[in-house]
């Protein structure tokens, strides 16, 4: 079936506007409940489990990895599997976050007695206020929502975006709070190129061995094929060990433009370019990739604490 390309484009722009507008509206709903659960949540020693059932479970998993992630202990507890035996996971200490856009879903409802004998703190996160897991929380979050994206009002679109970003918008403000920082991030990601950048420094990946490396008088004959053989695309220019600048293969070729006559007669220093970007050799790989990105180059002198040279690194380096 042929269907024209705007019609397509047409709809998916309703939908892109239509959820937009109801996560703007989203902070109307916000109650004191909201800063309420967030105090409850920094003053408890438990764990935050968070339970839904459909849709409303597939979003609580995301809140509850991105609490876990970002300095919230956390993990998300089927409702069938826990009226079934898994109860036994939730202690007295732990908050219980409950979601269901209805709040009368059955399987979340039949938690609630259990919760409230163990003295459980529940934080619901419904669309009805007035619902009967709203009534029975302690505290409540609305999430709702005057219209769905779906056409037919019957799949969970608007109000499960709506879910997910309350979610994201409590475990951003328990993260800030907390005073969570990157180096606590990569503690908790130490796999990937993520973690790597956020925990390596800059000395665990820079090259160290035979650095191209010439000094000011050098000729640019000498210069060329320094650069060639160190492979880095570029020479640093040192006295003993501290830089003075660096030429790089476009200042050779910039050079060979400007003077064809003489080029064999230049100098090092007739053609380096002066104080060339450095960065310590503990900074993080985070700090080296800013740097990069913002100069738009692809490598940085690494140096000691008495800017000495003491390696290169590069993009490549990096992983990026």
């Amino acid at each position: 079936m042929q269907i024209a390309t705007n019609k397509i484009t047409s709809i998916a722009k309703e939908v892109f506007a239509l959820e937009a507008k109801e996560i703007a509206n989203l902070s109307q709903n916000l109650t004191k409940d909201f800063e309420q659960a967030v105090q409850k949540i920094l003053a408890t020693k438990g764990k935050v489990i968070i339970s839904g059932m459909g849709k409303s479970g597939i979003i609580g998993k995301k809140i509850s990895a991105t609490l876990a992630s970002t300095g919230t202990p956390s993990f998300f507890l089927h409702p069938a599997e826990a009226y079934h035996g898994d109860l036994g996971m939730i202690e007295a200490e732990d908050i219980v976050i409950l979601i269901s856009n209805s709040g009368e879903s059955d399987e979340i409802l039949k938690l609630i007695p259990f919760l409230k004998e163990q003295h459980n703190v529940i934080i619901a996160m419904s669309g009805n206020p007035s619902s009967t897991l709203a009534k029975n929380s302690h505290y409540h979050l609305n999430i709702s929502v005057e219209k769905e994206a779906c056409p037919l009002q019957l799949a969970p679109t608007s109000s499960t975006t709506a879910t997910l970003v309350m979610g994201d918008a409590l475990a951003v403000v328990l993260m800030q709070l907390r005073g969570f920082r990157d180096e606590n991030f990569a503690k908790f990601h130490p796999g990937g190129s993520l973690g790597r950048r956020l925990l390596t420094k800059v000395g665990d990946v820079m090259q160290t061995q035979n650095l191209p490396t010439a000094k000011q008088d050098s000729l640019v004959v000498d210069i060329v094929h320094t650069i060639s053989q160190g492979g880095l695309g570029l020479c640093v220019i040192v006295n003993n060990h501290t830089i003075e600048g660096i030429v790089t293969d476009g200042d050779i070729r910039r050079a060979m433009r400007e003077n064809q006559k003489d080029f064999f007669k230049l100098k090092a220093k007739d053609i380096m370019s002066y104080n060339p970007k450095s960065i310590d050799a503990n900074e993080k790989l985070t700090i080296a990739s800013e740097m990069m990105n913002h100069f738009k180059i692809n490598a940085l002198l690494a140096v000691d604490s008495d800017e000495q040279l003491v390696g290169i690194i590069q993009m490549y380096d990096i992983g990026t």
